[in-house]
């Protein structure tokens, strides 16, 4: 596991504070680094089947995940890609706004 990943599992479950991702589970794929599964039970390392994989090189998640970057901003200006159900995405992003 990458130190992005590891950093970015920490973050994002501190960001849901206990709580988990209804309607999962999403997965973060970020470019030559891993991905990061978030369900309702919380964040973790792992590359599994999800609901919406939302796709980005490590930079622009870096940006999102320390709030310097708006997911659907970053979605729109095509640095972030999603594949699969939009709800659950926008789900996602106001966990990681």
């Amino acid at each position: 596991m990458s130190e992005l990943v590891s950093h970015a599992v920490t973050a994002l479950n501190a960001k849901m504070n206990g709580q988990g991702l209804e309607g999962g589970p999403a997965k973060f794929v970020i470019a030559d680094e891993g991905a990061v599964m978030i369900d309702e039970t919380g964040a973790r390392a792992g590359d599994e089947p999800a609901e919406v994989t939302l796709s980005a090189d490590a930079d622009t998640f870096q940006a999102i995940l320390e709030g310097d970057l708006d997911p659907t901003a970053a979605f729109m200006q095509g640095k972030l890609s999603v594949d699969g159900d939009m709800g659950l995405a926008m789900k996602l992003a106001a966990v990681l706004g």
